[in-house]
C-alpha cells in the first residue's frame, strides 16, 4: 500500500471479511490474533481482486517501506536537500549499500530511479491541478530551478512540463509508478 486511496480499499476488505481490531496503514495490517491458514487465504484472495498482496519475506516488507518513504519525501513541502542514503538510513536503521540492493533486486531499479518518477508524478499533480507557475511547482517540488525540474522531467516522460499540459495526459496513480 502506498497511498490513502489503498489504505481505504483496504481497511474496506478487512471489514467485509470481519476481521476485528485490525488496523490498516501505509503498508501493513495489524491484527490482535493470528489468522487460520483459511482466514489468510480469503485475505489474501481478496486483497489480490483489489490489486494487493500479503507480504511474506522481510524484504518485500523493506521495499514496501522504502516506497512509503520515498513518496512521502517527494511530496514533503519542505522537499528537503538531505541525500537518499542518509534519509533512507536513518529511517529504517539499515546501511544504504543493504537497502538499495534489496530495493533493486524486488523492483528491477535503483531507489533514486523510483524516488525521481515519484518526484516527477508529483510535479505532474502540480500541473494538473494548476494554478502554479513553473516556478513555483518547481520549488514546492525541491527542485533547484525550473531549468532542472524541466530537464528530468523531459528525460522521464519525453515532453516538456509545458507539452505534457497542453497534452492532456494527467499523472499515474503511485501505486502504478
Amino acid at each position: 500500500m502506498v497511498c490513502d486511496r489503498c489504505v481505504k480499499v483496504v481497511r474496506d476488505t478487512v471489514d467485509s471479511l470481519g476481521i476485528p481490531d485490525a488496523k490498516v496503514g501505509l503498508g501493513f495490517i495489524e491484527v490482535p490474533r493470528v489468522l487460520d491458514s483459511a482466514a489468510m487465504r480469503s485475505l489474501g484472495d481478496a486483497l489480490a481482486v483489489e490489486g494487493f498482496e500479503i507480504i511474506k519475506s522481510r524484504e518485500e516488507e523493506i521495499v514496501e517501506q522504502i516506497k512509503s518513504l520515498l513518496i512521502k519525501l517527494a511530496r514533503a513541502m519542505e522537499n528537503t536537500s538531505m541525500k537518499l542514503s542518509v534519509y533512507l538510513s536513518g529511517e529504517l536503521g539499515m546501511d544504504y549499500t543493504s537497502l538499495s540492493r534489496i530495493f533493486s533486486a524486488a523492483e528491477g531499479r535503483s531507489i533514486e530511479r523510483y524516488y525521481i518518477l515519484q518526484k516527477i508524478e508529483y510535479v505532474k499533480e502540480l500541473i494538473d491541478y494548476g494554478g502554479k507557475t513553473l516556478s513555483e511547482i518547481s520549488h514546492i517540488a525541491g527542485y533547484s530551478s525550473v531549468a532542472h525540474l524541466s530537464r528530468q522531467f523531459k528525460e522521464v516522460t519525453g515532453m516538456t512540463p509545458t507539452a505534457y499540459k497542453e497534452s492532456g495526459q494527467s499523472h499515474m496513480p503511485l501505486d502504478k509508478i
